[in-house]
C-alpha cells in the first residue's frame, strides 16, 4: 500500500502529527523475515498526501493526472478529465493573502499593498493539525460504547439529565437510537428524560439479555440501592416483531427467548429513585431461526406519589417532548390521548400500535390499509374514516399541562373538525368502470395553535389555544395488474401533526417614516447610530440590563472625575 494520507477542511490542507514517523511493515518470504520502512516526512514543512488520487499501488489510477505510475500514453487519454482540487494533486492552493490570487472577485483595492510574495510551497496550512482521539479498530457489531470518562456523582442525589449509575460503578444502558438513527445498545439512561425508540437487529447477533434482574442501581443517597422488579409476558402476536424469518433445520436445538419490548418505569423523589418497575415482553424462537427482529424499548419516570393516569405534561404550561392531553366527553371514563401509528414489520395497520402526540414535535406517520377486490368504494372510505377517527378518539384537548379532567372548565379546548366527509350519502356508485374510487379520505392534518403564556421562575410556560383535524381526499384506484386475482391491494393512509406557534402579542407594524427613511435602520446600512452605546442598550443579551447600566454609570463616573482633576479645572481651583 502507498503511503498517502489526507484532511480535508474548509481552511485547506492539515495534516496529523509535527513530527518525523516511521511505518515499518515487515513481510515474510521462504522463511525469511523482511522489513520495509516508509518514512512519513515532518507535515510542517511538506504536505502528507501530495498525490490523494492515488489510490492503487502499482497501477495507474483513472483521472489521477498526479499519479507517477501513470505513464504520458495513459495520461493523454483523460488529461481534459483530471481531479481538481487538493483530490487532484493541489495540496498547496491559492491562500487568499498571496498577490497572485488578486484576480478574486472580493479582493478590495487596497490588496496590491498588503498581499504577500511567496512560494506555493510555503503554505499557510502546514502546520495546522488535528488532534483528536485515536479511533479503535472496526466493531462486528453496531455497538458504539459512549462516555469512557466515567463521572459519578449519584451519592449527593440525581439531577436532571444526569446518566443513571449502578454500583458497580457503571452506566444503567438500556438501547437508544441516536441522531444519525443508529442503534445504540449502550446508551446510557437519563435522570427525568423520557424515550420510546424502536431498534431493528438480526435474530443471528440478537442475545437474550436477563441482565435487568441482576441489575442494582444507585437511588442517590449514599449507599442507597434500588433493585428493578421485572415482570415478563409473552407475545400474543410473534409476527408483529419477527419479519422475514428462515429456520435452520437442526435436531435436538432447544428454543430460546429474545425480547421484543422492555418497558421501564422510574419512580423519582425528589433528587432520588425510589422504585422501578420493568415489563418485558419475548417471544419464543426457534435457536437458528433467521430474520429481522423490531425491539421497542420505553423509559418513563413518574413521580413517587402519583399514578400513570394523573401524570402532568407540565406545571402549567405543557413541556416540549410532553403527550398532549385529551377528554372525551361523550365517554365515563373521559381521560384520553391523541394518537399516531407506529408501524412494525410490514407496515399493515392491523399490526401498527399507537404513540402519543408529543407537544412542540411535528411529526408523520402513516400504515397501508389492506383492499380486497370484493370491496366496494363505499366501503373502503368507511373503513378509511373509521381508521382515521381511531387517532382523535376526543373532543376537547387541555390549554395547560395540568388541565384537571374532572373539571371541563379547567382550561379545555374543543377540537375543530373540518371538511368531514359524509359516507352514508350513497351518491357515489360501489365501483366505476375503471375501477377508480373518489373522495377516498388518505390523510389526518391535525394542526395545533400555541403560544407562550408568561413565564415561573424564568421558565416560559407554553399552553395550547386551538387545535383543528382536517382530511384530505385522494382518487384512488385498484392495482391489479393483468389479471385481477383474489388478493388484496394496499391503501396508504397518513396522520401529520403541525405545531404553529402564535406571537403573545402582535408586532406593531412599521410606520410610512420608518419604511421610507432607512438611515436609522441596523438591517439595512453598515453605521447602525442605535446601537452606538450598544453595551447599555436593550439589544445587548450578554448580561442583565441593571448590571450594564450600572457598569455604565460607572464609566461616566470615571470620566467625570478625571475631567475634573485635569488641568483647567485644577487652575481654576488654584486661583
Amino acid at each position: 500500500m502507498k503511503g498517502e494520507a489526507f484532511v480535508l477542511s474548509s481552511e485547506g490542507m492539515k495534516n496529523f502529527a509535527p513530527i518525523q514517523t516511521e511505518i515499518r511493515t515487515r513481510t515474510r518470504t521462504e522463511g525469511q523475515m523482511g522489513e520495509n520502512v516508509t518514512v512519513i516526512p515532518n507535515q510542517v514543512y511538506q504536505p502528507l498526501g501530495p498525490c490523494p488520487c492515488n489510490l492503487t499501488a502499482g497501477a495507474c489510477d483513472v483521472r489521477c493526472c498526479c499519479d507517477q505510475e501513470c505513464s504520458s500514453d495513459l495520461t493523454g487519454l483523460f488529461r481534459e478529465a483530471c481531479f481538481t482540487g487538493v483530490f487532484g494533486g493541489d495540496v498547496n492552493p491559492l491562500f487568499d493573502q498571496l498577490c497572485s490570487a488578486q484576480g478574486a472577485p472580493e479582493a478590495p483595492g487596497w490588496f496590491p499593498f498588503l498581499c504577500v510574495q511567496s512560494p506555493l510551497a510555503n503554505s499557510p496550512f502546514l502546520g495546522y493539525f488535528y488532534h483528536g482521539s485515536v479511533s479503535s479498530r472496526p466493531q462486528a457489531s453496531a455497538e458504539v460504547y459512549l462516555h469512557t470518562d466515567l463521572r459519578d456523582f449519584s451519592d449527593f442525589g440525581y439531577k436532571q439529565g444526569d446518566p443513571i449509575m449502578t454500583v458497580d460503578k457503571a452506566y444503567f444502558t438500556i438501547p437508544q437510537v441516536s441522531l444519525a438513527g443508529q442503534c445504540l445498545q449502550n446508551a446510557p439512561v437519563a435522570f427525568l428524560q423520557n424515550f420510546d425508540v424502536q431498534c431493528t437487529t438480526s435474530l443471528e447477533v440478537s442475545q437474550e439479555q436477563d441482565g435487568i434482574i441482576n441489575a442494582k442501581i444507585k437511588n442517590g443517597v449514599l449507599g442507597g440501592i434500588v433493585t428493578p422488579r421485572v415482570i415478563y409476558e409473552e407475545a400474543t402476536d410473534p409476527d408483529k416483531f419477527i419479519t422475514r424469518t428462515e429456520t435452520l433445520l437442526s435436531n435436538g436445538s432447544a428454543p430460546r427467548n429474545v425480547n421484543v419490548e422492555e418497558h421501564y418505569i422510574f419512580r423519582w423523589n425528589n433528587n432520588t429513585i425510589s422504585e422501578i418497575n420493568v415489563k418485558i415482553i419475548r417471544v419464543a424462537i426457534n435457536a437458528h431461526q433467521k430474520g429481522i427482529m423490531t425491539q421497542r424499548f420505553t423509559v418513563k419516570f413518574l413521580s413517587y406519589n402519583s399514578g400513570d393516569e394523573k401524570e402532568f405534561s407540565g406545571n402549567p404550561g405543557y413541556q416540549l417532548g410532553k403527550p398532549l392531553r385529551a377528554l372525551n366527553a361523550n365517554r365515563v371514563n373521559n381521560m384520553t390521548t391523541l394518537h399516531l401509528w407506529q408501524s412494525a414489520g410490514r407496515g399493515l395497520c392491523t399490526s401498527a400500535t399507537f404513540k402519543p402526540i408529543l407537544f412542540g414535535e411535528n411529526a408523520l406517520s402513516g400504515c397501508l390499509l389492506e383492499v380486497g377486490t370484493s370491496e366496494n368504494c363505499t366501503q373502503l372510505r368507511e373503513n378509511a374514516v373509521e381508521l382515521l377517527d381511531s387517532l382523535i378518539q376526543a373532543t376537547h384537548v387541555a390549554m395547560r399541562g395540568n388541565s384537571n379532567y374532572n373539571d371541563p372548565s379547567d382550561g379545555w379546548v374543543e377540537i375543530i373538525r373540518a371538511d368531514a366527509p359524509d359516507t352514508d350519502t350513497g351518491a357515489d356508485p360501489s365501483v366505476s368502470v375503471n375501477g377508480i374510487c373518489t373522495d377516498i379520505p388518505a390523510r389526518l392534518n391535525v394542526r395545533i395553535l400555541s403560544s407562550d403564556a408568561g413565564a415561573v421562575e424564568g421558565i416560559t410556560q407554553q399552553e395550547i389555544l386551538g387545535i383543528e383535524t382536517r382530511l384530505s381526499l385522494v382518487n384512488w384506484q385498484f392495482q391489479c395488474g393483468l389479471t385481477c386475482e383474489d388478493k388484496a391491494d394496499l391503501f396508504p393512509v397518513s396522520a401529520s401533526v403541525q405545531f404553529i406557534k402564535i406571537p403573545a402579542q402582535l408586532p406593531r407594524p412599521p410606520t410610512r417614516f420608518q419604511i421610507n427613511f432607512t438611515e436609522y435602520d441596523c438591517n439595512r446600512n453598515e453605521v447602525c447610530w442605535p446601537q452606538l452605546l450598544y453595551p447599555v442598550t436593550r439589544y445587548y443579551q450578554g448580561e442583565p440590563y441593571s448590571q450594564c447600566m450600572a457598569k455604565g454609570l460607572l464609566l461616566v463616573s470615571f470620566f467625570m472625575l478625571a475631567v475634573f482633576l485635569s488641568s483647567p479645572w485644577a487652575k481654576t481651583c488654584q486661583v
